[in-house]
């Protein structure tokens, strides 16, 4: 009789484990209410063009690294949008085979960084680049982002 009050009491607690994990729906952003130095973004953009940047192949095969794909580094730099503005998108090794011109895209937690004082949309480790429908939209390509240039100012409080 013990046996099955304990067992009762394993399958509740597993049940409260199994629904312990809350997860909150994405919360989609559009391009244009990108700012400086945020991350967790999720947008559905369009892919308008990619330019490879970066094509470096290590000199030594072998590598003592560890790392997955430390052996060849490809980065591109992709102009993407939706119907409020562009902005462009580091892709790194893997993601630059997804982000082909014409392709729509869903960008998971995706953060902003700064280079040469502009925005540039980025995922690391922790977002991730799924292709998806073909977005009905027409990207309003004459408000790129990437384009305004921001300074960094010190406010001294006296």
């Amino acid at each position: 009789m013990a046996e099955t009050a304990t067992m009762e009491l394993n399958k509740q607690q597993a049940e409260q484990v199994g629904t312990g994990v809350v997860k909150r729906k994405p919360v989609f952003l559009k391009v244009g209410e990108l700012k400086p130095g945020t991350t967790g973004n999720t947008l559905a953009v369009k892919v308008l063009s990619s330019t490879t940047v970066l094509d470096k192949k290590s000199r030594n095969t072998s590598s003592f690294s560890g790392r997955s794909g430390a052996a060849h580094t490809h980065i591109a730099e992709c102009l993407i949008g939706d119907e409020t503005g562009t902005i462009v998108f580091t892709a790194r090794n893997d993601q630059v085979d997804l982000m082909k011109p014409g392709t729509t895209v869903i960008i998971r937690n995706a953060k902003i960084d700064m280079f040469k004082g502009s925005m540039r949309l980025a995922v690391d480790k922790w977002g991730r680049i799924e292709v998806t429908e073909p977005a009905t939209f027409t990207v309003k390509e004459d408000n790129n982002l990437s384009l305004v240039e921001y300074e960094l100012v010190n406010v001294v409080d006296e």
